[in-house]
């Protein structure tokens, strides 16, 4: 892919971020208006799924899209809704000369007509590859080609792996500032569960502690058999995750029971791990048992996609590869 196209992708991608969550159950999708090198437009879904993307940019750009490049990360739509129009008709009524697409959408609705269409109508399309899309679409394509939502694992843990004191003791692992990146994950998130023991030991309020952020909470779920407490839902067991809903990104953030289930099915798709440089001696671990027989079975299954630093922690961002 050219650097330039590289380049307003990204763009695209990060303004996608805008969408999360609250354009669920649709995708978060961003798009770009560029002509002569400079924006004429730019879009992300707003809340409850409309407009989409690609509308509101083209309507920012108006005139200015003749000719120009939309720069999208998800495929425009090519079923028409009473909510809307189809995005790859408003792209062609656009005049646009090229279009510039992240991911083929896998919602059989469209799944390849929209950029058929645009082919159709003389614009060039270039298709840049999941991977180009960013985060913002893991949880649609997770829904529709997997059935489930798209999970991230948090662990914050000490230099020797542990989560809490051999007490129980675990406020605070990790500083301010970690701890600060993990309440802007939990705003990103459509839900997020804890295990049964970790609600009982600590009642956690999982809500999103930052200054404008406050009302962006996920949904609170809890993995248990049993019934779950007023204003939280039950999750009987990883595989049964379909039953979420709309849940498109689900948040697992406690503790080692928890951890090692979703581990032990292999439904982890991301995993977060904040360390402190604390040595703990004899503490809690933060993962159980997962079920590997060998270390041969343990090595080929993450790559990592990024490190961090919040004063004297660290993160580590690693995918599952599958």
């Amino acid at each position: 892919m050219p650097a330039e196209d590289a380049r307003w992708l990204a763009a695209a991608a990060a303004l996608a971020e805008r969408a999360r969550p609250l354009a669920r159950p649709n995708p978060g999708v961003g798009a770009v208006v560029v002509k002569n090198g400079v924006v004429a437009g730019r879009g992300w879904t707003r809340p409850g799924g409309r407009p989409h993307a690609e509308a509101a940019a083209l309507a920012m750009a108006g005139e200015k899209a003749r000719g120009g490049t939309l720069y999208v990360t998800l495929e425009p739509c090519a079923h028409r809704s009473e909510r809307g129009p189809a995005c790859a008709d408003l792209a062609t009524a656009a005049g646009l000369a090229r279009v510039v697409v992240g991911m083929a959408d896998p919602d059989p609705r469209t799944g390849g007509a929209g950029i058929t269409r645009l082919r159709e109508a003389g614009i060039e399309v270039a298709e840049a590859g999941r991977d180009a899309a960013g985060l913002g679409l893991a949880g649609h394509e997770a829904a529709l080609t997997l059935g489930r939502p798209h999970v991230t694992l948090k662990l914050a843990l000490s230099l020797d792996g542990c989560i809490a004191a051999a007490n129980g003791e675990s406020k605070w692992i990790t500083g301010e500032a970690a701890r600060n990146h993990v309440h802007r994950e939990r705003a990103r998130a459509d839900a997020i569960l804890v295990g049964g023991e970790t609600l009982r030991a600590d009642a956690p309020r999982l809500d999103v502690r930052l200054p404008g952020l406050e009302t962006r909470a996920p949904e609170r779920w809890v993995l248990t058999r049993g019934a779950a407490p007023e204003g939280w839902r039950a999750l009987a067991a990883p595989k049964d995750l379909a039953a979420m809903g709309n849940v498109r990104y689900l948040f697992v953030e406690g503790g080692a029971g928890a951890a090692a289930a979703f581990l032990h099915a292999d439904l982890v798709d991301r995993l977060l791990i904040y360390r402190a440089p604390i040595v703990i001696g004899g503490g809690r671990p933060g993962v159980g048992d997962i079920g590997l027989s060998s270390l041969v079975e343990a090595h080929g299954r993450w790559v990592r996609e990024d490190t961090r630093t919040f004063g004297p922690d660290t993160l580590e961002i690693h995918r599952r590869t599958r």
